[in-house]
């Protein structure tokens, strides 16, 4: 006889809702190499669990002036989660996708700590990249909504070593965090164009942008382009050979991907793995990587697949990029090597999330452990 099934609430920032995410990724707005719901949480349902995900209210201007005001004064969404609390409360298991959420339901199940609640994992991917930065008094409140937390998940070992040293006694897990890998496009060891085309693709704050201008700018042999609503333009007002461009649908990033030979990923220091989405979706279209050396990055892939420079570096980074294109074979073993990585049960959606039901079903084992304080 089968197991009851295991009710799973996702939480999600407000926006990512499973509505809103279906309407994006039909109409082709949804950028990346994306699952039909947010994130691929739905496969669970191939392990026995009901899904749910947060939804979107409706909101008229004073209702959205005041959850973004009390969202700043906080740091995290609170009215969001209390929105959603009746589908939160009555799941067995919730699951959050980034701090924001993990905080807005810790203070929801705090203030509801009368009855019984249900289990947290709650994932955190820029909060101890910020720790340091936060006032005492919020570092104070952040500890003690965290400790209600059953356990705590991390996309980098960069992250955990830090949250681990913060939080001794709390019990916290790498999950590596991949995206849709159903279909991988086999490198066909194409020859390069003329010039070498390079893409840069991402809105992180740790993007690296100066790096990558000062190693390429006005060098006839590259043509580089950047897809990024964050850079400064002007960081490319003398670069000829360099242009930012505005990918607004799917299909204008995937003809990005199709047309570059390498993707150059330039980071800054960074604790969260930053650029792990977009090396997964350049591996999958099987186009050779270069990454600064930094982020945790290591845990997905090794120097055998894909290139690591060292990071703020343009001139190695330049001299890396011209040793790979000299060796025309051991390039395209790099991304072979690197897809081999993908997949179920490696790098995917399918593993990431089947890692969530195992963590789920460790602690729905044992209803009766209690909670730290």
């Amino acid at each position: 006889m089968q197991a009851k099934p295991i009710r799973v609430y996702v939480h999600l920032a407000y926006g990512l809702g499973a509505t809103e995410w279906q309407r994006a990724f039909r109409n082709g707005t949804l950028l990346g190499i994306n699952e039909p719901y947010p994130y691929g949480y739905f496969r669970a349902k191939d392990d026995n669990c009901m899904v749910e995900y947060s939804f979107d209210a409706v909101e008229a201007i004073w209702g959205k002036l005041l959850r973004l005001i009390l969202r700043g004064i906080l740091g995290f969404d609170f009215i969001h989660a209390w929105r959603n609390s009746e589908k939160a409360l009555s799941s067995d298991v919730i699951w959050t996708h980034t701090e924001s959420q993990t905080l807005g339901i810790l203070l929801l199940l705090r203030l509801n700590a009368s009855r019984q609640t249900p289990k947290l994992i709650g994932q955190s991917v820029w909060l101890f990249d910020r720790w340091n930065r936060y006032s005492l008094v919020k570092r104070w409140f952040y500890s003690k909504l965290l400790s209600r937390a059953d356990i705590l998940t991390v996309l980098s070992p960069e992250n955990l070593n830090l949250a681990r040293t913060l939080f001794p006694h709390k019990r916290i897990e790498l999950v590596l965090y991949a995206i849709k890998a159903d279909t991988i496009i086999p490198a066909d060891r194409k020859q390069f164009h003329q010039p070498i085309r390079l893409a840069s693709l991402g809105n992180d704050r740790h993007r690296d942008w100066k790096t990558l201008v000062d190693a390429f700018s006005n060098v006839a042999e590259f043509e580089v382009r950047i897809a990024s609503k964050t850079i400064n333009k002007k960081t490319i007002a003398n670069a000829n050979n360099i242009t930012i461009v505005n990918i607004q649908t799917n299909q204008q990033l995937m003809s990005l991907y199709e047309w570059a030979d390498l993707l150059i990923l330039t980071l800054k220091p960074n604790l969260h793995a930053s650029g792990i989405t977009v090396i997964q979706e350049a591996v999958l279209c099987g186009i050779p990587v270069v990454c600064s050396d930094t982020g945790g990055l290591y845990a997905y892939f090794g120097k055998d697949e894909i290139t690591y420079t060292p990071q703020g570096d343009p001139i190695k980074l330049f001299h890396a990029i011209q040793v790979l294109t000299s060796n025309h074979e051991e390039r395209w073993n790099k991304v072979r090597r690197a897809q081999s990585r993908m997949g179920n049960p490696g790098l995917s959606s399918q593993s990431f999330v089947r890692r969530h039901v195992e963590l789920s079903r460790e602690l729905l084992a044992n209803l009766s452990s209690p909670n730290l304080q």
